[in-house]
């Protein structure tokens, strides 16, 4: 698989780093401890500083001519990495750029410092998008032997596409499955302004923390009952084709029964996912195999286990950043609360 991991050619060295773990594809720094935030910053390539410079365009032409014909851009610019000059992206007047450092500080913001362990950092790209994932103290318990960690999950870019992201996400231990759905009466996310106000900076950093603290209690309510729940093996194949349909019309086949309208496209990713189900060992190794909860970590380990992306971006994106992957899991994550709570013909998955 192709990866898209910074490449910073002066240091010679990729943008980024984990804990313990091995770094995406051999690449980045391993590191032992988890760092303080200006370790961590260094580890993972992310100590650059990203400036707006102006634009000016010009036409195809001869070098002569074309610097007689270069005029500026009025109200835009394009973002630049100081270190070496990279352009990031265009972006009009009124962007504000938030450097590295001022995410990492939003951070150490929501707990004075303490208690969070940077986890991994890295750049995609050639550096105009980053993203942090911070562990926090404890962990969701689910039935007799499903752990579930908690992390705070960042990401921001300097190419004007979007604002700062900060999100609550789940992680299963055993498969390093991210189990990122937001419930209906909580969500798990704020978008942040592309602000360096530090007021603000610390008061969102609160509100952040209050999500996770809040969505941790009731997500973990959800997941132990969902636990408690069995499964057959027609509802979970049911669940599983409903999950992953692509559009209102492969659902109105499904309701319908019109087996010989599915895409052979449509019918092998459900096989896959129902095979995943039942037989992968990472479903095999807890007692919550067969039960709601099972099946809902079948569907989100399919695409962190299973699926084939094109790039390490395309997997960020699909999985956490409001892609396919999330998108299933989200569907996924409504019907196992439905028929968590009213039973299988609720749904239409006799």
């Amino acid at each position: 698989m192709a990866h898209n991991i910074n490449f910073n050619e002066s240091t010679d060295k990729h943008s980024f780093f984990s804990v313990k773990e091995k770094a995406w594809h051999g690449l980045g720094q391993v590191v032992d401890q988890y760092p303080t935030s200006k370790e961590a910053i260094i580890h993972s390539g992310l100590d650059y500083q990203v400036e707006k410079a102006t634009l000016s365009a010009g036409i195809s032409a001869s070098k002569e001519q074309q610097e007689n014909q270069t005029v500026p851009v009025p109200g835009y610019f394009a973002t630049m990495r100081m270190d070496n000059n990279a352009v990031l992206g265009v972006v009009g007047k009124e962007y504000q750029i938030v450097q590295n450092r001022d995410a990492f500080t939003f951070f150490d913001s929501i707990v004075g410092g303490d208690g969070i362990m940077y986890e991994t950092a890295g750049a995609l790209g050639k550096g105009e998008r980053i993203f942090i994932t911070a562990k926090l103290p404890g962990y969701i318990h689910v039935g007799s032997d499903d752990l579930i960690e908690k992390y705070l999950f960042l990401t921001t870019s300097h190419d004007g596409s979007g604002s700062i992201t900060a999100a609550f996400t789940p992680v299963r231990i055993v498969c390093a499955n991210t189990l990122n759905a937001a419930m209906k009466n909580i969500i798990n996310l704020v978008k942040i302004r592309h602000t360096s106000n530090a007021t603000e900076r610390i008061r969102t950093a609160h509100k952040v923390m209050g999500i996770a603290s809040r969505f941790s209690e009731q997500i973990g309510e959800a997941f132990n009952d969902w636990a408690k729940k069995p499964i057959t093996d027609p509802q979970l194949k049911r669940l599983i084709e409903i999950s992953m349909a692509p559009s209102k019309e492969v659902l109105g086949n499904l309701k319908h029964g019109k087996v010989n309208s599915l895409s052979t496209q449509f019918i092998n990713i459900v096989d896959d996912v129902y095979e995943y189900a039942l037989s992968h060992p990472t479903q095999q190794l807890t007692t919550t195999m067969g039960t709601v909860f099972g099946a809902y970590n079948a569907v989100t380990g399919y695409f962190q286990n299973v699926r084939k992306f094109q790039d390490d971006e395309s997997k960020l994106k699909s999985i956490v950043l409001g892609g396919t992957a999330q998108l299933r899991a989200q569907v996924a994550f409504n019907l196992c609360n439905e028929l968590a709570r009213y039973g299988a013909t609720s749904l239409n998955l006799n």
